[in-house]
């Protein structure tokens, strides 16, 4: 058992792939699953980067598989705080699959939602 585990933990992909700064931004590259095992990391990585205050925090999307209420939370925790320091939060490129649960949740239309990081990048500063 132990060694099924760990061989099903090495496939995993780290969650947190890149975290960028650029034009006032910080962009943070998710990829893989974001579910129960990987938000703690998520999420502690997301409130400590909010703490640099950029005028745009950009989660890029592109390459996460999947994503559960647990990860969800995590990225309405983050908007609420971004948001309170006078920062927009932008959820950039996510595929399909996570497109269809940000709908179903209705988080669509609480959270931006662009195609790219550069439209991200490019917005409006939208009125909070």
């Amino acid at each position: 058992m132990t060694s099924e585990k760990s061989s099903l933990e090495s496939v995993r992909t780290a969650p947190i792939e890149e975290v960028d700064r650029r034009r006032h931004a910080v962009i943070v590259r998710l990829a893989g699953e974001l579910d129960l095992h990987s938000v703690p990391d998520v999420r502690k990585t997301l409130l400590a980067l909010t703490d640099e205050q950029p005028e745009r925090f950009v989660i890029d999307l592109s390459k996460v598989e999947f994503i559960d209420s647990t990860a969800l939370g995590s990225l309405v925790e983050a908007k609420r705080l971004v948001e309170s320091r006078g920062s927009s939060l932008y959820l950039a490129a996510p595929g399909v699959n996570v497109r269809r649960t940000l709908g179903i949740s209705g988080l669509d239309g609480h959270l931006r939602v662009v195609e790219s990081v550069e439209q991200a990048l490019d917005a409006s500063h939208p009125e909070q």
